[in-house]
């Protein structure tokens, strides 16, 4: 554990039943639990401070480990739902409310130290938008880091679009629409709203978690993500850590990155395509290569329809949906659209819903 106890504290271990004493999933920490960890009644970690209630100044509460072990049935096989960027993810259900979480487990070799991992809590309390995963709480015990988010039972739209199951239904033109308003929402906040501003960063499919009636919102927010410059563009130093298959040419590093990223995105929604696809033929395999010719010709814009939808869309609204989409992915910076404009084209698309049946 780490030596994040006294020789003298007594150890509780959970039944043996409970708990993988050795895990198969390699990143799954032996799970030993101990009398709950303190802080303090009022400590103060540079913003973040514990009430009596153990809610912070932004509304994240504080949950003891025991709390989420709990929650989680102490980590078990059943309430695994994935491994983030951060850690493992398990689904829960806390005792005191009632709700259903979403537990994140630091890796063990993850290094992020407990002042960083404060610092993240800090920044993603000040995050509150419909289009985000919005953080319910942490623990901080000993060794074990864990973040609490909502649970969005849906999954990812990744697995709407891509990874579809054999009986699953695809995502129909309205849906998809409702989508991408919801997500380009999300990035507008992020941009221009909140304080500070925000280069996401990492926009792809995956990231993009869908709640009922398929509402979006981005999720796996990363440390070194916020920044507190007005113009990102003036500071060169941030690190290029964006998925490279959605990057801009110039990385994902400024708020036009942001834009292309959501472009890239968008182009997937539309056409049921990946990004990058190494299962079709070489001249294919890159989406954004593959469209350019078609997106010069607007006499193949149908071509360019998820076949999944099988000729139900308005080809009025492709075409349109698609300009947009060619607008963002230019790759001079000074050519792609604000994403204030972005929602506004997109709003107006989403308005229109199709009806197949009409």
């Amino acid at each position: 554990m780490g030596g994040c106890f006294s020789s003298n504290q007594e150890m509780k271990q959970l039944p043996k039943n409970d708990y993988w004493k050795k895990c198969s999933y390699p990143h799954h920490p032996s799970i030993l639990i101990s009398d709950e960890f303190k802080f303090g009644d009022n400590l103060d970690h540079k913003g973040i401070t514990v009430t009596k209630d153990r809610q912070t100044a932004h509304g994240v509460v504080q949950f003891s480990f025991r709390e989420l072990a709990t929650a989680t049935k102490n980590f078990c096989i059943e309430s695994f739902m994935g491994e983030g960027d951060f850690g493992c993810v398990y689904k829960g259900r806390l005792e005191r409310s009632g709700q259903v979480v979403s537990v994140q487990h630091r890796h063990r070799n993850c290094d992020q130290g407990i002042i960083e991992f404060f610092k993240e809590v800090i920044k993603l309390s000040l995050f509150r938008h419909t289009n985000l995963v919005n953080l319910i709480g942490y623990c901080a015990h000993g060794d074990h880091l864990l973040l609490v988010h909502e649970f969005v039972p849906l999954g990812s739209l990744k697995d709407h679009l891509h990874d579809l199951l054999p009986d699953q239904k695809p995502l129909d033109w309205n849906t998809r629409m409702k989508i991408a308003v919801g997500v380009a929402k999300g990035l507008e906040y992020l941009h221009k709203t909140s304080n500070p501003p925000v280069v996401y960063r990492d926009l792809k499919p995956s990231n993009i978690v869908l709640d009922e009636g398929y509402h979006p919102k981005l999720s796996n927010f990363k440390l070194g993500k916020h920044t507190p410059f007005d113009n990102i563009t003036s500071c060169p130093s941030f690190r290029v850590d964006g998925t490279y298959t959605h990057c801009a040419p110039e990385g994902p590093i400024i708020f036009d990155s942001d834009v292309y990223s959501f472009g890239l995105t968008f182009l997937e929604l539309i056409t049921g395509r990946k990004a990058i696809d190494y299962a079709r033929p070489y001249e294919e395999q890159c989406l954004v290569y593959w469209a350019w010719p078609l997106l010069k010709d607007r006499k193949k814009y149908p071509e360019m329809a998820d076949p999944l939808l099988e000729g139900r869309y308005p080809h009025e609204r492709l075409k349109e949906a698609l300009v947009v989409a060619a607008m963002c992915i230019q790759e001079g910076i000074a050519a792609r659209p604000d994403i204030r404009s972005v929602v506004a084209a997109l709003t107006y698309l989403a308005s229109s819903t199709y009806d197949p049946n009409a």
